[in-house]
């Protein structure tokens, strides 16, 4: 097979550099600064107490870190690190074959937390209150519950959709923080930072410039510079491999990636809203319909970055465009025509 090196464990240099760009530590994790600060005290405490960190509950849009966080976290308590998703958790023996595998002090991470089904939630309460799980035996008439102990451990549940997390899980969290979008200058340097990990030579411009284009993510700040490195590789002239300003707007353009960070779908939800729908509002699933997109996609990836850029907003009637978005595209307000062709 082709990834049997892989699964035997056999990393190439490669391999390595690849998983190096995840940060191992509080110290190595860029950005976020409040966050930072907060949390390195509650773990510290909890360390000094020789307990487990009290659950976390990690929120915000996907690629900022928030799976990175919680092996983080594992790695400052220096305790065991387990991770899965709430998809795979189809039912409470799945969850219970995981909590009774734990050991003391541990740190259990499950993504997606707010797709968890209603069976799997409830034997969690328990556990995360009391660390014990309820076990039904046999059936019928002669059934009866039984309460397992497990180890104390600190669950670590992460979402991008906070809002759909059933009130009572919530509340079982003694820690919440809501990740935001990264500054420029922090996503400079995680560039900066995956750069010399990859062994690729980035000018200060290049580095702004990615920067400027990767949606306040480090995700897609690390894509994006992956594929400048090839574009430097093959279409560089300099022969050294080196990033440079005029290779990323190059690159970019090749992307169909504008100096906001938008891309094509980004425009063409702006100008479908625009053409359309006379800028709005639109609901969602309408919205979603009409550009071919799954509403998923567009509420959880498209639309925050959108909104806290400034060219969409949500309103109690749906989402419509701002005065931003007009001038972004080079649309005059009153150009608002179905049969306008734009160039997204």
């Amino acid at each position: 097979m082709e990834n049997d090196s892989f699964l035997r464990g056999d990393f190439t240099a490669e391999d390595e550099k690849e998983l190096s760009l995840r940060p191992a530590t509080l110290g190595e994790f860029l950005g976020q600064p409040s966050l930072k600060e907060n949390l390195s005290v509650f773990i510290r405490a909890a360390r000094e107490r020789g307990e487990a960190l009290d659950h976390l509950f990690l929120a915000g849009p996907p690629g900022l870190g928030k799976t990175t966080l919680a092996g983080i976290v594992a790695a400052e308590m220096k305790a065991e690190f387990k991770a899965t998703s709430a998809p795979a958790l189809d039912k409470p023996k799945d969850l219970a074959g995981i909590l009774t595998s734990l050991t003391e002090n541990s740190v259990f991470f499950i993504d997606e937390i707010h797709r968890l089904k209603p069976v799997v939630e409830e034997m969690l309460y328990i556990a995360m209150e009391d660390n014990e799980i309820d076990w039904v035996i046999g059936q019928g008439p002669a059934a009866r519950t039984i309460r397992i102990q497990i180890p104390h451990f600190t669950l670590i549940g992460a979402t991008t959709k906070a809002g759909q997390v059933a009130g009572p899980l919530y509340s079982r969290f003694g820690i919440s923080f809501r990740m935001n979008f990264y500054e420029t200058a922090d996503l400079e340097k995680i560039i900066r930072r995956t750069a010399g990990i990859l062994e690729t030579s980035v000018t200060p411009g290049a580095v702004a410039r990615l920067a400027m284009s990767a949606r306040g993510t480090p995700r897609v700040a690390n894509r994006l510079l992956k594929r400048m490195r090839d574009f430097a590789q093959i279409l560089g002239k300099s022969g050294d491999g080196t990033v440079t300003e005029k290779i990323v707007e190059e690159g970019l353009g090749r992307l169909e990636i504008d100096e906001y960070g938008l891309e094509r779908l980004d425009r063409q939800i702006l100008a479908t809203i625009i053409s359309r729908y006379n800028g709005g509002p639109v609901g969602a699933e309408t919205l979603a319909i009409s550009v071919g997109e799954a509403i998923e996609s567009l509420e959880d990836f498209y639309e925050p970055y959108l909104i806290q850029r400034g060219f969409l907003q949500r309103t109690p009637r749906g989402r419509m465009v701002t005065d931003l978005a007009y001038e972004h595209l080079k649309i005059e307000a009153g150009e608002r025509s179905a049969d306008q062709g734009f160039l997204f």
